[in-house]
This record gives C-alpha cells, structure tokens and sequence, in this order.
C-alpha cells in the first residue's frame, strides 16, 4: 500500500511532480497549483492510498525534487 499526501495550499506550481510523476499528479489550471489525482481533501491535505506499488518510484521522485517539500510519500 502506497499512501501520498499533498499539502496543496503551500504548493508554488513549479511542476516537477507533474513531470516525474504525471499518473498522480497535474496542474490546476484554474491556480497554478498542483493537484494529487484521485485524492481525497481533508483539512487541505489530499491524500491517496493505492495498492499499486508500482507509483512509489515515481512518487518518491517528485517529493524529493519538490521545492517546498509539501508531498509525502509513505510505503506501509
């Protein structure tokens, strides 16, 4: 199980988690900001649980390259 959490609010819009992990990931053209596809929003984190182990890469790719450090990726 693969959990992602997104703290959209602090999100600069610089695109890197689109880039390297555009299945989970997209920009909001409405904002500018990114958005965690399939996440569920709760106190303005937005969290996905996917058994798909095969997004972990990826995801861990762009919480690394994100700027502002506001995805979490978490294996359980």
């Amino acid at each position: 199980m693969v959990v992602i959490t997104l703290q959209r609010n602090k999100c600069i819009g610089c695109n890197y988690c689109v880039e390297l992990a555009p299945k989970q990931f997209q920009m909001s053209k409405k904002d500018g900001k990114s958005v965690l596809l399939h996440g569920l929003e709760k106190k303005g984190f937005f969290t996905l649980k996917s058994s798909n182990e095969q997004i972990l890469d990826d995801c861990n790719n762009a919480s690394k390259a994100c700027p502002v450090k506001i995805i979490s990726v978490k294996s359980v």
